[in-house]
């Protein structure tokens, strides 16, 4: 791209989030202007107000590399091997008991650490 179409794509980005900006104000305003109104009406409203918000933000350069980062995230998250119940299960039984062990240990060094405070102090 040569300088003036990154210019005006510059202008024309800040100008789209001037509009999602206005798109939110208009949202929130509108929802307490409008309190009175069902709930249903106005979380309709809100839903539009914010497709039409991300639909002009994904319309500028970052919002399309927002979307793209989104996209490969999923795409990642689908390569995560989950743990089976079994694994789980199990992890979760190691945890619980090394829980029991540390606080049975710590307990007792408590009371030790008590007791020899307790003769030193008289």
């Amino acid at each position: 791209m040569n300088v003036n179409a990154e210019a005006k794509d510059s202008r024309l980005d800040l100008l789209k989030w001037l509009l999602v900006g206005a798109l939110v104000v208009v949202g929130v305003v509108g929802n307490q202007y409008y309190s009175a109104e069902p709930i249903l009406y106005r979380v309709l409203v809100l839903l539009a107000v914010g497709a039409a918000a991300v639909f002009a933000g994904v319309q500028t350069v970052r919002g399309r590399a927002f979307l793209g980062l989104a996209k490969e995230a999923r795409i990642e998250i689908r390569k995560v091997v989950w743990p089976t119940r079994q694994e789980t299960t199990q992890t979760t039984l190691i945890v619980v008991a090394v829980v029991l062990v540390m606080s049975l240990l710590l307990w007792g060094m408590d009371s030790l650490l008590g007791w020899l405070i307790s003769l030193i102090v008289g």
